[in-house]
């Protein structure tokens, strides 16, 4: 039997079981869409699948700012001493341990043409094979006046960090169906995510975009057309498919995050020394980490987007069984179980953090509401149910300190 679209991007992490042995699509209701369940039992700490995206990017505040990157698989290209430099700005402080590093920089490559940066010759042939040769802007790639590069300043004018999506998602797709043999099967994948009816789609942009996101959705529109129209995708390009091809990416992206030092660090903590040894060496991390955090904040990683075919089939539970990470430093995606799973259980991941989680029902359902347009019903909701809308003051002294921001959910969705 021909293997489905997912499995062209979904993979076990054993090497011999076949893409999907764990989990299977269904289509559950009307109101909530598809799920993904699993197929046999399933182990706490196992892994679920690996899954490579469809398309991904790196956010564009985050370029500008240096967080140097591949550009197809958003692996850190910085040593782990260079990226802890640079958080602490400029600083010469050096790391021990260096080869705890995992950054091969003797495999980087460069496109001949544009010098866009990739961590290997895989990556760059799997770029050009699959977008590059449309999106490569040759000795333009430092033009202002240059179509796409107007279209990511207007972006970068619109959309500020702490970022949730990049406009070169969208981007990638149109290339990606551009350069493409067969574009109908393109155009099929694409249609597999989730779509939202147009009140939906406009709440989602608006959240984007801020206020006047309705003229903002029309100069990117207009943008985009110039930079990339194609007759067979003429509908993206109208107003009405514009705005669901954003919605769509509003909905499904995935946050990914990377970084060379958080792999360093983990690379030292599993290292066997000596107890005086481990105690320096602990002490230096926590203490490089708080000089980190007073020179630049929460921003670490670096930090995209992309468009996952299973994991964005699977719903959000306030007690999550699964989570998503991405401990290889690239896009590969790690769908790991929290607690056992039988046959027929739906995965769930959560949308929250770990504190949002822990909050009343009300405040739950008042983030979900805002951020992703449903009300949840999961079982810890259900047991709620009769818990009183919490209005005192109390409770709302508590959702001033918790205040959601999207830098909280980017950290619960770009886990490292």
């Amino acid at each position: 039997m021909a293997a489905s679209m997912g499995d062209l991007f979904c993979f076990c992490a054993d090497p011999a079981g076949p893409a999907r042995a764990m989990v299977e699509v269904r289509f559950i209701s009307s109101l909530k869409g598809k799920g993904l369940f699993a197929t046999r039992n399933i182990h706490k700490g196992e892994t679920i699948f690996l899954e490579k995206p469809v398309v991904s990017s790196q956010f564009l505040w985050n370029v500008l700012y240096r967080y140097k990157a591949c550009d197809h698989c958003l692996r850190a290209l910085e040593t782990a001493e260079e990226n802890a430099q640079r958080l602490l700005g400029k600083s010469r402080r050096v790391l021990p341990h260096p080869e705890q590093c995992s950054i091969r920089k003797d495999l980087h490559q460069h496109c001949p043409h544009c010098q866009v940066a990739y961590c290997s010759a895989e990556c760059r042939q799997s770029a050009f094979e699959q977008y590059h040769q449309v999106l490569c802007l040759g000795p333009s790639r430092e033009d202002p006046k240059h179509p796409l590069n107007k279209l990511q300043e207007a972006w970068r004018n619109i959309h500020y960090p702490p970022e949730t999506s990049s406009i070169m998602l969208l981007v990638r797709m149109v290339a990606t169906v551009k350069q493409a043999k067969d574009k109908d099967w393109w155009i099929k994948l694409f249609s597999q995510f989730c779509s939202k009816t147009a009140n939906e789609e406009e709440e989602i942009v608006h959240k984007l975009l801020g206020d006047k996101f309705k003229g903002q959705l029309e100069l990117l529109r207009r943008l985009f057309t110039d930079a990339l129209y194609e007759e067979h995708l003429s509908r993206w390009f109208t107003p009405e498919g514009f705005r669901s091809l954003f919605a769509l990416v509003g909905t499904n992206g995935q946050g990914i995050g990377t970084s060379s030092l958080s792999q360093w660090v983990h690379a030292c903590d599993a290292l066997e020394l000596p107890p005086h040894e481990r105690e320096q060496l602990d002490a230096f991390i926590d203490q490089l980490y708080k000089d980190i955090e007073k020179e630049t904040g929460e921003f670490l990683n670096c930090e995209g987007s992309g468009l996952y075919v299973l994991q964005s089939c699977c719903n959000h539970s306030c007690i999550p069984n699964a989570e998503t990470s991405f401990p290889d430093n690239n896009f590969l995606l790690h769908l790991i179980a929290l607690e056992e799973i039988k046959p027929g259980e739906e995965i769930c991941i959560s949308y929250l953090d770990c504190c949002q989680r822990e909050r009343s029902r009300h405040s739950r359902h008042k983030i979900l509401r805002e951020h992703y347009l449903f009300t949840c019903s999961c079982p810890k909701c259900l047991a709620q149910a009769d818990d009183a809308s919490l209005t005192s003051e109390e409770e709302e002294e508590l959702e001033g300190e918790g205040e959601t921001d999207d830098a909280e959910l980017e950290d619960e969705m770009t886990d490292v």
